[in-house]
């Protein structure tokens, strides 16, 4: 009996390097990029909107370089910033012992969203139920602020601005206690610090992609147009 001759599988063509699918990570690096040039007034806030948006629904590594390929740090190496990162704890006596604000939720649901004063210390408790703290359109009156989450059975969900720090420090009993450290843009930025415990429940604490403090904004456009106004005045005493 004659054997047919089977034909050799053919190797699987190269993959180029902007065909490579995107990471989390990969995304995330574009959007502190963007978030770099919004605070150094190459983008507008819509301008800068609508990229993180773009950045988020994309595939591969190629389509996201499209994001930045206007920008300085895509033709260089990228600059030192000019801020110092924040400190994993906050400054002693900065904080009361007494909460300002205490959220509890008990086979139940409670939500602080919206345009709403934060204090310098937010309590959070999830008992059965879910606790849900927006910060992305809150005023902060203080540099610094304390958000002690403890969930039992249940959820405590953080979300703050692009452009503030963030720090945590807690711990997961049968549970998940996650902060994604986040370091803001701006050396007035405020740093939110975020701690406790999540016993057979959850507390997540990440930036809200797209949201930033308005004063802060407001701060950074009031920089670039002095530094217009004195570009202009040295034009005309020329």
């Amino acid at each position: 009996m004659d054997l047919q001759k089977r034909p050799e599988p053919t190797a699987p063509a190269s993959v180029k390097p902007a065909e490579l699918r995107a990471s989390d990570a990969d995304r995330d690096r574009i959007t502190d990029i963007l978030r770099d040039a919004l605070a150094e007034g190459r983008l507008t806030a819509e301008e800068h909107s609508e990229r993180v948006e773009g950045v988020l629904a994309t595939k591969t590594v190629g389509e996201l370089d499209q994001f930045v390929r206007d920008l300085p740090v895509a033709h260089g190496p990228r600059a030192t910033p000019a801020y110092s990162i924040a400190p994993n704890r906050p400054t002693a006596g900065a904080i009361p012992l007494e909460p300002d604000d205490n959220v509890v939720a008990v086979f139940s649901a409670a939500v602080r969203k919206g345009r709403w004063r934060a204090g310098r210390r937010i309590h959070a408790y999830a008992v059965f139920g879910s606790v849900e703290i927006d910060l992305s359109e809150a005023i902060f009156e203080y540099p610094q602020v304390v958000i002690r989450a403890i969930s039992v059975f249940g959820s405590v969900d953080i979300r703050v601005p692009e452009n503030v720090s963030l720090r945590g420090s807690g711990a997961g009993v049968l549970g998940s206690f996650e902060v994604k450290t986040l370091d803001g843009g701006d050396t007035g930025a405020p740093v939110v610090y975020v701690d406790g415990l999540a016993v057979l429940g959850s507390v997540e604490a990440k930036p809200k992609r797209g949201k930033l403090i308005a004063d802060i904004l407001d701060r950074v456009t009031d920089r670039v147009s002095e530094r217009l106004d004195k570009s202009l005045r040295k034009h005309l005493d020329r």
